[in-house]
């Protein structure tokens, strides 16, 4: 499965380099190819991030909603994104592709022999016994080189005629691979300390170690700006403090690993690197352009839809409202037993109320109590609810306003008026509690 992969990842770097002859090339085609091979994925993941900022305000509202019920709170999230049709993790699931690809390429340029031009591991071993007895490898004492292969490979280039006089024919499969680019060996590592150990009297010397040293700050600062551009284009929903931090905290480790990453292996990661972030930020940037404009046109057909649809449930309900009103409304059939027993008992407290309010009015009407015309102030049983010198008729006759007498104080609270259909005998109500009671 591994030779599988290598095969795959190594096929467009033999190609490209047999093409243009150039090694740097090479890897930033394969850079290029990779993005364009993940741009669908891309998308689905910068689209599901762009909708899912779009949706804080509303979440930040579930949040302050459901404060102290978490339950709750997951449950309704859950709803929303089964509503707009976001997956929360499938932002970031894609975002995790690139890293296989990019241990898969490191494998393939730090063992070049075994990895890219496929030769058997008896070549790796007879370039290195006649690279010793040649004295242009010095073996390390105690420990493996990790990175033997491509400096076999690269000192195989440079004395390439001598090695194929010397080893014909125990180096079958053997590519003369030439790992210069820009003036810079790829093959080699970046060194941090290169101005302690280079002689800066040869320019031939210190300007490639030089330019390898740049190679991870290079890279960094791309990294940097990538990230920047992509928080700008698709920024954090405001107030939501733990993103934020999240966001600043990404924006300070990825570019030092990507320093760190760029000093521990061969120049030609740096330069993957590098190419990566700079073809990275021309896809983000028309994904956002693309997305922004379709998400827009989204949201404005979801708007008419919700417009539409509460204006459809509110004209519904005035319907019903107006039915009630001439009482052409006709029970649920679907409704529940508990339900229907609620309704009920609500019908029999409003039948008992009336027949109380009845049998107080004929109770004041037998002791002789007369009851006093109700103030124009009052509402309810509130006598002077609009103030004790209202007057209704205050505009009519602005002359007078000012002698509108107040309305005595002592006129007794009068009773709310009953309605016909209201009033009922004690031995109705009897008879409806005993049914309900049977029902039970």
């Amino acid at each position: 499965m591994g030779e599988l992969v290598c095969r795959i990842f190594s096929w467009p770097l033999v190609k490209v380099y047999e093409l243009t002859g150039n090694y740097g090339v090479a890897i930033l085609f394969f850079a290029l190819l990779v993005n364009l091979l993940m741009a669908p994925f891309m998308a689905k993941s910068k689209k599901s991030m762009m909708r899912t900022t779009r949706l804080q305000p509303r979440i930040q509202e579930l949040q302050r909603r459901h404060e102290g019920n978490p339950q709750k709170l997951n449950a309704e999230m859950q709803k929303l994104y089964q509503e707009e049709g976001i997956n929360p993790m499938s932002g970031c699931l894609w975002t995790l592709i690139p890293f296989p690809i990019l241990i898969a390429l490191y494998s393939v340029i730090r063992s070049p022999i075994t990895r890219m031009m496929f030769a058997g591991q008896e070549v790796v071993d007879t370039l290195r016994e006649y690279m010793v007895a040649q004295g242009w490898y010095t073996e390390l004492v105690g420990k493996t080189d990790g990175y033997i292969e491509i400096k076999l490979a690269n000192l195989a280039h440079q004395h390439w005629d001598q090695v194929q006089a010397d080893l014909a024919g125990k180096i079958d499969g053997l590519m003369n691979v030439d790992f210069g680019f820009l003036g810079l060996n790829m093959g080699e590592q970046p060194q941090w300390n290169w101005f302690m150990t280079t002689d800066f009297s040869d320019a031939a010397v210190w300007v490639p170690a030089f330019g390898l040293f740049l190679i991870p700050f290079i890279s960094a600062a791309l990294t940097w700006l990538s990230m920047k551009m992509s928080n700008k284009m698709n920024p954090p929903s405001a107030g939501n403090a733990q993103a934020e931090a999240s966001m600043k905290s990404m924006n300070i480790m990825m570019p030092l690993m990507s320093i760190w990453i760029c000093f521990i292996m061969p120049a030609a990661m740096g330069i993957y690197w590098i190419g990566n972030s700079v073809f990275g930020m021309v896809r983000d940037f028309f994904l956002t352009k693309y997305y922004k404009k379709k998400l827009d046109e989204e949201d404005a057909e979801r708007a008419i839809e919700r417009a539409a649809r509460e204006a459809e449930m509110e004209a519904k309900r005035l319907e019903y409202e107006r039915l009630k009103a001439e009482g052409k409304t006709t029970a649920n059939a679907n409704t529940s037993k508990k339900n229907k027993k609620a309704n009920e008992k609500q019908k029999l407290d409003e039948r008992k109320a009336a027949l109380e309010r009845a049998e107080r009015a004929a109770r004041r009407e037998r002791l002789g109590i007369v009851e006093d015309e109700l103030p124009p102030s009052q509402v309810g049983n509130r006598r002077y609810a609009r103030g004790r010198n209202y007057d209704p008729n205050r505009f009519a006759n602005p002359e007078i306003v000012a002698a509108v007498a107040p309305v005595a104080e002592a006129a007794p609270v009068a009773a709310e008026p009953v309605a016909e259909e209201a009033v009922v005998t004690a031995a109705e109500f009897v008879a409806a509690a005993e049914t309900t009671e049977n029902q039970d």
